[in-house]
């Protein structure tokens, strides 16, 4: 139960910064690019800060930390620039498919035990997910698709990297702050500082140094007790979440259409979560 409350809380994060960028690129007129930066540097700021307060090792060590940094940068770039052009449901179904994607390649490159029930989970929940978001005929933009494709790829590649972390929370301040030199180098490069505003900050600094900093911590806890597989598939409910929030702060619309989906996607991972697979 401890690793179920755990996982939901990770999720939950997960699903608040979806509703985080579009309020602060919507409400608050935040360029996406300019939002990443900011919400990269105060999750920095906010581990860096937990980490020299708290009693315990600074610095995680190397392990970990090329694969880790790149794999956030990717996330963050890919994912902020796709958003621009690419719809929300579309955006949602090519990131964490690939994110499942990814992590089921890295579960049968580790020679993770993966057993049947975990397969149809994953699955099922894949399959109410592309119900859920199907394009109904419409084009897609290839270029904004490539890269959420790739920001999927970057996450997975982070949540991997994360598997062997002893230190959760000293492994996430690490890579949030060796990412701090690309991202103000991009921000000196294309920051507009006059186009800022106070509401799109505010919604940068709590995405970066809540949901961001303390639930990718939260989540390197999570990871190594759920192995690669099933932590992929966990991930195929924050398009679930992140909906359900975005109709009641923003008043996106919900139909039976997403009932059904949200249903069938739980219940994939929920069979997926299984720790045990089922006796035959």
């Amino acid at each position: 139960m401890r690793l179920f409350w755990l996982t939901t809380v990770a999720m939950a994060a997960f699903a608040a910064n979806s509703v985080l960028n579009r309020m602060a690129v919507t409400q608050g007129a935040m360029d996406p690019v300019d939002f990443a930066v900011l919400r990269l540097v105060a999750g920095a700021l906010a581990l860096g800060l937990l980490v020299a307060w708290r009693r315990g090792p600074v610095w995680a060590g190397w392990s970990g930390r090329a694969a880790g940094v790149f794999g956030l940068l990717l996330y963050l770039f890919g994912f902020s620039l796709a958003y621009v052009d690419l719809a929300a449901g579309i955006g949602a179904l090519i990131l964490f498919g690939m994110v499942q994607v990814t992590m089921f390649a890295g579960a049968v490159l580790a020679r993770e035990d993966v057993p049947v029930t975990r397969w149809l989970g994953a699955g099922l929940a894949f399959a109410g997910l592309v119900w859920l978001v199907s394009p109904a005929g419409q084009a897609v933009a290839l270029v904004p698709a490539a890269m959420m494709a790739a920001a999927g790829v970057g996450w997975g590649i982070y949540s991997l990297a994360g598997r062997g972390a002893r230190d959760p929370l000293a492994a996430t301040a690490a890579n949030f702050c060796l990412a701090v030199p690309v991202v103000l180098a991009v921000a000196w490069w294309r920051l507009d500082v006059a186009n800022l505003t106070g509401l799109g900050v505010g919604l940068a600094v709590l995405s970066g140094a809540v949901t961001s900093g303390m639930g990718y911590a939260l989540w390197y806890v999570v990871v190594p007790q759920l192995g690669a597989a099933r932590a992929g598939v966990a991930q195929l409910s924050v398009p679930i979440l992140a909906a359900v929030a975005g109709a009641l702060w923003l008043e996106e619309p919900l139909g039976w259409r997403f009932m059904v989906a949200a249903a069938v996607v739980l219940g994939g991972v929920g069979l997926a979560i299984v720790k045990r697979p089922l006796r035959r």
